[in-house]
C-alpha cells in the first residue's frame, strides 16, 4: 500500500519543546528557530519541577521566553507539570522537540524517548543537533560562568543577561 501524503489536507503538526529554560540561552533560541520551521506550531513549555531550586521563577522564565520568541508567529510559550506525554496529549501534540549537544545528551534523550514512546506511542521525538556555535552552551554553565564573573554576552539574549544582573544585585543586597 502506498501512502500519498497531501500537505494541503494534513492536520496541523504541533510539537512541544520542553525544558527548564533557567535561563533561556541562544542555544535554545537556535533550536526554537529551526524547530519552528519544521512544524505548524511549536509550544515551548517550561517544566514546573518543585524538586529543583531554579534561579528564576516559572513566571520569570515564561516572561523571558515570551520576550525572546515574540518574533515567531507559530511559537507559543506555556508551562506544565507531570508527565510530558500527558501534556502532549492535552495539547494535541504529535511530536516532542529535543536538542542534542553531545553523545552524553543522546544517551539520556534516547532513554526518555523510549519511555515516552512506551507511554504514548503516537507521540514522536524530533532530535535536532545543536548548532556548532552553541554545542557547549547550557543554562547551568551560563549561570556558573556568570556567577564567577565571566562574560556571557552572546550566550543568552541581552534581556536575559540584564535579568541575571538584576538577580545578582538583589543577591548582593540581600
Amino acid at each position: 500500500m502506498v501512502n500519498h501524503y497531501n500537505a494541503a489536507a494534513h492536520d496541523p503538526v504541533v510539537a512541544i519543546y520542553p525544558g527548564s529554560f533557567d535561563p533561556i540561552t541562544n542555544g535554545h533560541l537556535d533550536l526554537i528557530s529551526r524547530g519552528a520551521k519544521l512544524v505548524d506550531r511549536l509550544i515551548v513549555a517550561v517544566l514546573r519541577n518543585s524538586s529543583k531550586a531554579p534561579l528564576f521563577t516559572v513566571a520569570e522564565r515564561l516572561e523571558m521566553l515570551r520576550g525572546a520568541t515574540g518574533g515567531f508567529c507559530n511559537v507559543e510559550v506555556d508551562s506544565f507539570d507531570g508527565l510530558l506525554v500527558d501534556y502532549a496529549a492535552r495539547r494535541n501534540a504529535r511530536a516532542i522537540l529535543r536538542g542534542i549537544r553531545a553523545i552524553s545528551d543522546y544517551e539520556h534523550e534516547l532513554q526518555m524517548t523510549l519511555m515516552n514512546r512506551r507511554l504514548r506511542p503516537e507521540t514522536d521525538t524530533i532530535f535536532l543537533i545543536a548548532g556548532e556555535a552553541f554545542s557547549f552552551v547550557s543554562s547551568h554553565l551560563v549561570k556558573e560562568v556568570f556567577a564567577l564573573g565571566g562574560d556571557i554576552s552572546g550566550l543568552v539574549p541581552k534581556a536575559v543577561e540584564e535579568r541575571l544582573k538584576e538577580k545578582q544585585l538583589l543577591k548582593e543586597k540581600g
